[in-house]
């Protein structure tokens, strides 16, 4: 097959999006598929351009095997409706354009959203070249964009709705990330034949307990015998990093206790501002890591905090980054409900509390360092449910399949 895969964010930028559109179409150019990637360049989440690709419309290079075509974006590190909506739409035009233009046949598109208009860059591509389009949904737009106050002009979320049902109505296919996503859009109406589960989940391979990376990010960050309790990924509004902070403040008095940030993202500041008006002297702010040393940086963790807001919207999530620190070894701090926590039960991988519960987070915490074995115990157990029903490479077999599928039925 040829496929023209459409992912809005694309390595070296890191985060969950980023490493599954990887990883997925890394696995579909090593299973001998040809696979161009429509990108941005390098910019989320700082919204700042690497000097490298300023001045620049696009950049064409080849990855791992795939062909990946950077395109210039509107990007901004000020975080408002406005730069937000240029951020999107300048991706959508230009990914929208490059894509119907390439020389060559494909065989299938794939848009992986949010943002949802890399959805509508990709129709657009499949339907200049009259091939199938294969839209992925991890996470509900605009509903979750609705809910975190980043969109509440009506027209804007009126247009973003239209837009979201024409998605779904024109996709081949759509696959979800999670059995709540599935059931959502089947109460919108799509029929069951057309919804595909693909779960989240982790390589294996690359995510794996590694004490010597362990020992030297401890010895580089002054860790020595501490409990760390780390949280790794986007300092967004989703995540409710507040009460991450607020559990810090209870067990300040337990001196071996530290809690590290690892990341970057528009919520990152006033997190670092408000750490130091409460006078916290066991948290630390790191930069974001690249995904190749993520996985020292989690075994350096005794603990891996997975947190989300207390918002109905939640209760379908699946955070990868629940089964990144679970292939590392790591027990788990869950503070979502829902999915994750009947998912974290079955692993028995870590202890779950609820959302925006800064007293349940600290008693987790707490457990986990008063009782080393079990928690060693958790993070094995976590490890061997990646192992056996989220990894990454059982993921992409599925993604294949599945465009197989769609092509041969064209």
């Amino acid at each position: 097959m040829r496929v023209l895969y459409f992912s809005q964010y694309y390595p070296p930028e890191v985060g969950a999006t980023q490493t599954r559109a990887s990883e997925m179409s890394r696995y579909l150019a090593s299973a001998g598929h040809d696979v161009t990637v429509v990108t941005e360049v390098p910019n989320h989440p700082s919204g700042i351009i690497p000097p490298e690709y300023r001045g620049k419309l696009w950049e064409r290079t080849r990855e791992n095997g795939v062909d990946v075509l950077r395109l210039w974006v509107a990007a901004s590190p000020e975080k408002t409706f406005r730069t937000r909506m240029a951020f999107y739409l300048s991706y959508m035009a230009a990914a929208a354009a490059a894509g119907s233009a390439l020389h060559g046949r494909y065989d299938v598109v794939v848009a992986t959203s949010p943002p949802l208009f890399v959805g509508a860059a990709g129709l657009a591509a499949a339907s200049v070249r009259n091939i199938p389009f294969v839209f992925e949904v991890r996470d509900l737009w605009p509903e979750s964009a609705v809910v975190l106050g980043e969109l509440n002009n009506p027209r804007a979320i009126q247009a973003a709705e239209r837009l979201e049902s024409l998605l779904y109505r024109r996709a081949a296919r759509v696959v979800a990330v999670t059995e709540g996503i599935c059931g959502k859009l089947r109460e919108r109406g799509l029929p069951g034949g057309k919804v595909a589960l693909i779960a989240n989940g982790a390589n294996t391979d690359h995510f794996r307990f590694d004490p010597g990376a362990s020992a030297s990010v401890r010895r580089k960050l002054g860790l020595n015998d501490s409990f760390v309790a780390m949280y790794a990924g986007i300092h967004g509004i989703a995540q409710g990093l507040e009460t991450l902070l607020d559990a810090a403040a209870r067990l300040q008095a337990e001196e071996r206790m530290q809690f590290v940030f690892v990341g970057e993202g528009p919520r990152k500041s006033a997190l670092v501002e408000k750490a130091a008006e409460m006078g916290l002297r066991n948290v630390r702010f790191l930069p974001e890591v690249a995904s190749a040393e993520m996985p020292g940086y989690l075994s350096a963790a005794d603990c891996s905090i997975v947190p989300l807001r207390d918002e109905t919207l939640f209760r379908s999530a699946l955070p990868s980054k629940m089964f990144e620190a679970w292939s590392c070894s790591r027990p788990v701090v869950l503070s979502v409900a829902g999915e994750a926590a009947s998912v974290l039960a079955e692993a028995r991988g870590g202890i779950a509390c609820p959302p925006e519960d800064p007293a349940a987070m600290a008693d987790a915490i707490w457990r986990l360092a008063d009782n080393p074995e079990e928690a060693a115990e958790m993070g094995r157990s976590g490890r061997a449910l990646v192992e056996a029903r989220y990894s990454r490479t059982a993921q992409a077999r599925l993604l294949e399949s599945l465009l197989s599928e769609v092509v041969a039925a064209k």
